[in-house]
């Protein structure tokens, strides 16, 4: 989620270690012992005897075995345990992930937030109603998504609104369960935590906060950092009378939660979240994050030390497993192209990593990054569709990464800064708005206590005794989530059941409907784009590269919903 100049500056770092249920039981009995997670590596060739043998002996106990990768999940309370078992010739490589959370003696429990959610949907007065007329088969509040317009969501609506056995996967900070707007296509049943709270980094710094409950682990179906929420209600908020629709209103959402509450989001659970979509029949998934701790992992890069290189090493050798073994199951990645307003085939020096203290007195330094050997993931790995944002007129928004080595697809994003000279610039009119949890809008006194909103950046819809939040925000995660929703719609249209009643479409022939039936957009002319209207530094100007049916900024253009399912078939082979 990208930084707003509104009243109230909200950011939410890019999202992104626990395990499948059978698993989480598991973890239960050791979640408050000081052990740490590791994820080890087995080396091609190598038996998995002989890796769980040097796991073993170094101390460490093996919470979820991944064959299909040849990736041990690890915890460990040894300091020694990685140099230890990275000395094995059966190892590859071994990435320290996070600390085991505490319960916080004065932390209330979600299941204490209930109240709250009471009170929200006993609400009787409407921002909007289902009266406000629904044509073609929108919500009250669609009038204002441009996004939807854009990419001709409402006209595609009525060949193709999504098939429930279509699963869309949203990997991300967790699914507001609750919210009217996604519990009719939210399958709380299939969903999954992957994470663990973390109260605190090495240095005493607040990152998830005191855990929620006993075992630190948040049930799935919560989300306690608000994006995940907004991500699923882009992609598939029902058409119910209440708020807002998505671009596929009538897919199956599953959440994979693989972020903290705090937003950052590491290997293992990024893993688990990617394994887990593989095996339970997901054809598209949302990659609405970047994997910490490293904004780049690089594979040598002379300021890190050999084991912070060696970390990173394994951490592109592991995600890119992951990422292929997606991808052979049928799921289609659609990622972000990130909010660092940067060429990604010409990055910048980068002045945030580490982004979490794993030792105490820990701090981010600068690097100077190699495009040949260093890669921002999940974006830079392969089979991603990565997405950059626009804004109502289609012009890039200024934060959105581009560039022509990683860009495929452009999709609404919002430009706060859109319209510069007219009475839309700086304006909520620049933003999508989207689902946000019931439970945070209360919790941060952004209502007074009969649920009307105080603050200009949240809408409350209801319907007689139903009501909804939504927040106006943007982010090239926002672009992401439209192109998945496309995505859906394209398998909706073209795709087949598998065994097990799931429909699928070859991730390879949802991107040649997605990126064929994209409406081409031409470089601006000039070509370099300043942004010092909007108020910003030199750091910010942009140059496209490229031709009209591919460029920097655009890709192969502007995703287009309706040319999609109406002329898409002549891409699927």
């Amino acid at each position: 989620m990208q930084r707003l100049d509104t009243p109230r500056v909200r950011f939410v770092l890019y999202t992104a270690a626990a395990v499948l249920t059978l698993y989480l039981a598991g973890i239960y009995a050791t979640a408050t012992q000081p052990s740490t997670a590791y994820t080890v590596l087995l080396k091609k060739g190598a038996t998995r005897q002989a890796a769980i043998a040097a796991i073993t002996a170094a101390g460490g106990t093996i919470t979820r075995d991944i064959a299909q990768i040849g990736v041990f999940n690890v915890r460990a309370s040894s300091t020694t345990f990685a140099a230890a078992v990275a000395a094995s010739g059966a190892i590859a490589g071994v990435a320290r992930n996070t600390p085991i959370g505490r319960v916080g003696p004065n932390r209330v429990p979600d299941a204490g937030l209930d109240a709250h959610r009471r009170v929200a949907l006993a609400q009787d007065a409407a921002v909007q109603t289902a009266d406000n007329a629904r044509s073609n088969g929108m919500d009250p509040l669609d009038g204002g998504q441009w996004g939807l317009t854009i990419i001709r969501a409402g006209q595609a609506r009525n060949v193709e609104a999504g098939n429930p056995a279509v699963l869309v996967g949203i990997l991300d900070t967790g699914v507001d369960r609750t919210h009217p707007d996604l519990a009719p296509n939210l399958d709380v049943q299939r969903s999954r935590n992957f994470t663990s709270d973390i109260p605190v980094d090495a240095n005493g710094m607040e990152i998830d906060g005191p855990c929620e409950h006993p075992s630190c682990i948040d049930p799935a179906g919560s989300d306690d950092n608000g994006h995940g929420t907004l991500i699923a209600g882009i992609v598939a908020a029902a058409v119910n009378g209440v708020g807002i629709s998505g671009v596929a209103p009538n897919v199956t959402l599953i959440d994979i939660r693989v972020g903290q509450d705090s937003g950052l989001v590491f290997l293992q659970p990024a893993v688990n979240g990617l394994m887990y979509a593989a095996d339970t029949g997901i054809a598209v998934a949302t990659l609405g994050f970047r994997l910490d701790p490293w904004v780049y992992n690089c594979t040598n890069n002379p300021a890190d030390s050999p084991a912070s290189q060696a970390e990173q090493r394994t951490i592109i050798q592991v995600f890119t497993r992951a990422l292929d073994y997606a991808h052979q199951k049928g799921v289609t990645l659609v990622g972000q192209m990130g909010d660092g307003h940067e060429n990604l085939g010409a990055p910048q020096p980068d002045r945030l990593s580490p982004t979490f203290a794993e030792e105490p007195g820990s701090s981010p330094y600068p690097r100077t990054i190699d495009n040949a050997t260093c890669l921002q993931l999940p974006i830079e790995g392969p089979h991603v569709l990565d997405v950059s944002a626009l804004g109502p007129s289609s012009q890039k928004a200024e934060y959105s990464n581009y560039g022509v080595e990683r860009i495929s697809i452009s999709a609404p994003g919002s430009f706060y800064l859109d319209g510069f000279g007219t009475p839309s610039f700086r304006s909520n009119a620049n933003l999508v708005l989207s689902t946000y949890p019931v439970q945070l809008i209360f919790a941060n006194g952004l209502v007074d206590p009969s649920g009307n909103p105080t603050v200009p950046f949240v809408v409350r819809a209801c319907d007689g005794t139903t009501c909804g939040y939504y927040e106006w925000f943007q982010g090239t995660s926002a672009a992401a989530a439209h192109a998945a929703g496309v995505a859906a719609l394209i398998v909706s249209r073209f795709g087949k059941p598998d065994l097990a009643g799931n429909w699928t479409l070859p991730p390879d022939t949802v991107a040649a409907v997605l990126l064929g039936t994209a409406a081409q957009q031409p470089c601006p002319s000039p070509s370099t784009v300043s942004y010092a209207n909007e108020g910003r530094d030199p750091s910010f100007n942009a140059t496209c590269t490229g031709n009209r049916t591919f460029n920097g900024f655009y890709g192969h253009g502007i995703v287009d919903a309706f040319r999609a399912v109406t002329s898409g078939a002549k891409f699927v082979h």
